[in-house]
């Protein structure tokens, strides 16, 4: 029994990343099912006549309403045809059967196809109206089925393409990772051979040199194997710089990422960066950590159509703009706010926020050009160090 109600990775709720909304909306329409029985009760008419077939009717609309969301998704659309089925059926003996066929309008627009939604509106509503005026009944219920497909309907439409945009979003956003890692991985390489390819061929030749100087010079041997170690250790200094590229933040490829990612969500994203940018990675890590939680910002509250980032350096330091033409009203201490200010504040610089209620919100993050004055320490350390392999090992 577990099985009905454990969502299929292809069903309509397995495939929702949140399905919080799912499960509640399909709780809250079982509770249209209490007009099958209260209506005629109102209607002061009580009757094993449309009794028995509503109570028969009951579990098998069930059934068919759990496998709209827990069946395989290519699926839902033939059982959304086996509701209204169900539905005409049952009107014939309640006459508020109808509200059988209004639930199953609704519920195609979980459809995959919008046009499909519109379509089976429309046939559903044709199908009411056929029966109602055969039957002699008034055509407002027949009507109300429309209706209620349409704007009960709309939402879900909606929503659907929220989640699909939503997917899509993460799936390219995870094509870019893919590929940005696959690109550092070819820059690493590359790197290693040009870097090592050279020094490992001088650092055989000096050591096969000693070993034959090693008896009849030991003094030359000596230094040649000296030369060694300071290839070596030269060696070593240049791999850590080649690999610091794997563990710092690019500001050109987060760039890449928050065009991509204001793409998909209808948002132009306009400005490059400097040609040549060459800033110290303790500075252009927490930039780019800042510029990532702008734009997801932007991407999640501000409702914008147009955004725009834009880097300059000059004399007094490093300038970074990033706005939008949104609903603007950011709060000083909301929405990711204290997190990047911390991080400027931790780089000596400033973020001044600008944002008017329906203007759009513009930050502007300063930081001094100070703070370069330590880039080089990471770097120059290995060179400094001779206590011996002891401490090649520990940096490794």
């Amino acid at each position: 029994m577990m099985r009905w109600f454990t969502p299929r990775p292809d069903s309509l709720l397995g495939q929702m990343r949140s399905p919080l909304y799912m499960r509640w909306q399909a709780g809250v329409s079982l509770f249209a099912l209490v007009v099958l029985f209260q209506g005629p009760l109102a209607a002061g008419h009580f009757s094993w006549h449309w009794m028995g077939p509503t109570l028969l009717a009951l579990p098998l609309y069930l059934y068919l309403y759990l496998r709209v969301y827990l069946g395989p998704l290519r699926q839902l659309e033939w059982h959304v045809v086996a509701m209204v089925a169900l539905g005409l059926a049952l009107w014939c003996y309640n006459p508020f059967g109808f509200i059988v066929m209004a639930l199953a309008a609704v519920l195609l627009a979980f459809s995959p196809s919008w046009r499909h939604w519109l379509l089976g509106v429309a046939g559903i509503t044709t199908l009411a109206l056929a029966k109602a005026t055969l039957a002699g009944e008034d055509l407002s219920s027949a009507v109300s089925v429309g209706v209620a497909g349409l704007f009960g309907g709309f939402s879900n439409v909606l929503y659907m393409c929220t989640m699909r945009r939503d997917a899509e979003l993460r799936l390219s956003q995870g094509e870019v990772r893919r590929l940005a890692t696959l690109a550092e991985r070819e820059r690493i390489g590359r790197d290693l051979h040009d870097l090592l390819g050279h020094t490992l061929s001088l650092v055989a030749l000096k050591s096969e040199l000693a070993k034959r100087l090693a008896l009849a010079e030991p003094a030359r041997a000596q230094r040649e194997m000296a030369e060694v170690e300071r290839v070596a250790r030269h060696a070593l200094t240049e791999v850590r710089a080649a690999v610091t590229g794997m563990r710092r933040g690019d500001l050109a490829a987060e760039l890449v990422s928050a065009r991509l990612m204001l793409e998909a969500s209808g948002v132009a994203l306009e400005g490059e960066l400097p040609d040549g940018l060459a800033l110290p990675e303790q500075v252009e890590a927490p930039l780019a950590l800042v510029m990532r939680e702008a734009v997801t910002n932007i991407h999640r509250h501000a409702r914008a159509t147009r955004a725009s980032v834009a880097l300059s350096i000059d004399g007094n330091g490093i300038q970074m703009q990033i706005g939008d033409n949104g609903r603007g009203g950011l709060s000083a201490h909301g929405n990711g706010v204290s997190g990047m200010r911390e991080r400027v504040r931790a780089l000596g610089g400033t973020l001044s926020i600008d944002s008017p209620p329906r203007r759009g919100t513009v930050l502007t993050i300063h930081v001094p050009l100070a703070v370069r004055a330590p880039v080089a320490a990471p770097v120059q350390a290995p060179a400094a160090d001779t206590s011996g392999l002891p401490a090649a090992g520990s940096a490794a």
